[in-house]
């Protein structure tokens, strides 16, 4: 199995976070991935997720990482998004009530990842996703999450 390993250093700007999605946008392209497929959408709003929880909540720079299957296999695998900074203080999901702007990210990761959870890492952590493609690709453009279905259109 290929597997391609990229990374990006993300400053502490808030601003970084599109940077970030555009850089992942055009990884996902070159490792074979569509933009048009769903699941190219679905890892874009991971990276942004992970990312600006990663900036806005540390206020440091961090380290985007994506591991990508090869374009050659017939079902291409797993791809894993990770989001490393310098803050030892783990993750806290929370659920936004009502009107609330923010605390929503880590239950959309939750909710549209296959897995994700995240580890220590040096004096700080990493966040981490994955999604499995054989498995959105069997959906055929529908995902279903808690019992709903969406479809990409």
């Amino acid at each position: 199995m290929q597997v391609l390993q990229v990374q990006l250093e993300v400053g502490a700007d808030p601003a970084e976070v599109g940077r970030a999605r555009r850089w992942a946008r055009s990884r996902l392209a070159g490792s074979g991935i569509e933009p048009d497929e769903p699941m190219a959408e679905t890892l874009i709003l991971l990276v942004s997720e992970l990312v600006t929880n990663a900036v806005v909540h540390t206020g440091r720079p961090a380290v985007l990482r994506m591991v990508l299957p090869g374009v050659q296999e017939a079902c291409p695998g797993t791809v894993r998004v990770e989001v490393a900074d310098s803050c030892a203080r783990p993750p806290a999901p929370r659920h936004a009530a009502g009107e609330e702007t923010n605390g929503r990210g880590l239950e959309l990761v939750d909710g549209l990842a296959d897995r994700w959870g995240w580890r220590p890492e040096g004096a700080g952590k990493a966040i981490w996703c994955e999604i499995d493609r054989c498995a959105a690709a069997a959906t055929d453009g529908v995902a279903a999450y808690d019992g709903v279905a969406f479809e990409a259109v």
